[in-house]
């Protein structure tokens, strides 16, 4: 079953977005989980990359005006890090990657004023289109 890791701040408008399309999108994809993580957590791993150290992420993403698809995590600016608490989910997706355990990490990047009825027909769509090129290669 392919999984979906999903972010975003219930309590931040700007941020919650992914999380209000969850319901949605498993209507969607009854044969995908969507994994609702906190990224300053530790996140399974093993249950979302399965054995090909792949994986898919939606997110919030600054900067953009239309629902992205990231397919290289050097696409992003790293925060500075001035203490572990600073340690955010681009951080730890690196560090997977340093440390082998991540081979390719997709991000659909949802804009922080789009809003549900705007994005969710081109959000199925670029996910749609993420599992089968996941499926055929």
């Amino acid at each position: 079953m392919p999984t979906v890791i999903v972010f975003g701040n219930p309590d931040l408008p700007m941020d919650s977005l992914p999380l209000r399309l969850v319901p949605e999108l498993k209507k969607q994809f009854p044969e995908t989980a969507f994994l609702v993580l906190d990224p300053n957590e530790e996140w399974p791993f093993d249950a979302a990359r399965g054995e090909s150290g792949e994986f898919t992420v939606i997110d919030t993403v600054l900067g953009i005006e239309k629902i992205t698809v990231f397919d290289d995590l050097d696409h992003f600016t790293v925060a500075p890090r001035l203490s572990v608490h600073d340690f955010d989910a681009l951080a730890y997706m690196l560090y997977l990657r340093k440390l082998g355990k991540v081979k390719k990490v997709a991000v659909i990047g949802i804009p922080p004023t789009a809003t549900p009825d705007k994005v969710i027909a081109t959000l199925a769509t670029r996910l749609s289109e993420l599992q089968r090129a996941s499926r055929s290669s």
